[in-house]
């Protein structure tokens, strides 16, 4: 025999699933028709007005049916037991869709595009942070005899770019003896222990490449230094428009809370470890005008987190659904950072 509670829950669950599905306040009635709960329309009613009683759903205007509170998805989304997983040929087509990308931004573009199709919201992906990225490579490429392009490649793929004014003429003999101490000096180091290195491989270069070194050392630390505001990439906010009735008279203010990058990374900050998933709902939101809106985030990387990424969507949304896309994505993308 089902308890009290297990019921109300029951009851609860059927109303986010038709509300979900129809967007239309659900009815005792209606419960009963579509949901086998195996208990009169008068239980189902008591159970309604219970929940009512406790916050989990409201009656919108003067419906005779029930939508859920952000307190009512709040317990659906922490009382989902098992979340169904995507399907074998669902994973197979995200897993080869992300294989085939050619470099860091294209794993990330596809991704968002992924994201925002398998859930038809708004999905968004932080580039990787560069505070815990480490440098894999360092080349120096002579663009005149007196001028070099320096180009940082870190563990995660990511690319930093600077021209070198060098002041004096260098040979392709000399540019690759300071590749070479550049590499085994720093390759391998986290960025901010990189950067502290760099004055020990200017102290060791050799006398004839000593000048040089300092002025591509100086560069160098820049690029290691300086972290630049971190980048997002962004993708289906036309996704929103196409509910423009779940956000009553808010929908532009949250079209503009997405614009602002600061916004988005504070949604994403959540995610402390690769892996751990977060489900901020309606009001638990900090910004004001992200409060009519649901964010499904989760930090992406293997061992160790690179980044976070996540859907923003009304709180109408098919949680189940989201969150196991979102989980799905965030694994194959870790996985492809890291093995490149």
């Amino acid at each position: 025999m089902v308890n009290a509670d297990e019921r109300r829950f029951e009851v609860l669950r059927a109303i986010v699933a038709d509300y979900v599905s129809n967007h239309e306040p659900v009815a005792s009635k209606a419960i009963v028709d579509r949901h086998n709960l195996g208990v009169s329309s008068a239980t189902v009613r008591n159970d309604m007005a219970s929940l009512e009683e406790d916050g989990y759903i409201m009656q919108p205007h003067t419906s005779a049916g029930r939508i859920p509170t952000d307190k009512g998805y709040r317990l659906f989304v922490d009382r989902l037991s098992e979340v169904k997983p995507l399907s074998s040929a669902e994973r197979r087509a995200i897993g080869t869709f992300l294989e085939g990308a050619v470099d860091l931004d294209d794993v990330l573009r596809r991704s968002v595009r992924l994201l925002a199709q398998l859930t038809r919201q708004v999905a968004v992906v932080q580039y990787p942070t560069l505070t815990r990225s480490t440098v894999r490579h360092i080349e120096l490429v002579l663009i005149t005899p007196a001028r070099v392009m320096l180009v940082m490649i870190t563990d995660t793929g990511r690319v930093d770019q600077r021209m070198v004014d060098l002041g004096d003429v260098l040979t392709e003999d000399s540019l690759a003896r300071m590749r070479a101490m550049i590499n085994s000096g720093l390759a391998g180091h986290r960025l901010t222990d990189a950067a502290v290195k760099v004055a020990e491989v200017v102290e060791n270069a050799p006398n004839d490449l000593r000048d040089v070194m300092i002025r591509v050392g100086s560069v160098l630390v820049e690029s290691l230094v300086e972290h630049p505001e971190e980048r997002l990439v962004l993708g289906g906010t036309a996704n929103l428009t196409r509910n423009v009735a779940d956000f009553p008279g808010s929908l532009r203010q949250v079209l503009e809370a997405l614009e602002e990058q600061v916004v988005i990374l504070k949604l994403l900050a959540s995610a402390r470890d690769a892996g751990t998933l977060t489900v901020h709902i309606g009001g638990e939101n900090e910004a004001e005008e992200m409060r009519s809106t649901s964010v499904v985030s989760i930090g992406y990387g293997g061992t160790e987190l690179l980044g976070g990424m996540g859907v923003v969507g009304p709180t109408r949304m098919d949680y189940p659904g989201t969150i196991a896309a979102v989980r799905a994505v965030a694994n194959y993308v870790g996985e492809i950072l890291t093995a490149r």
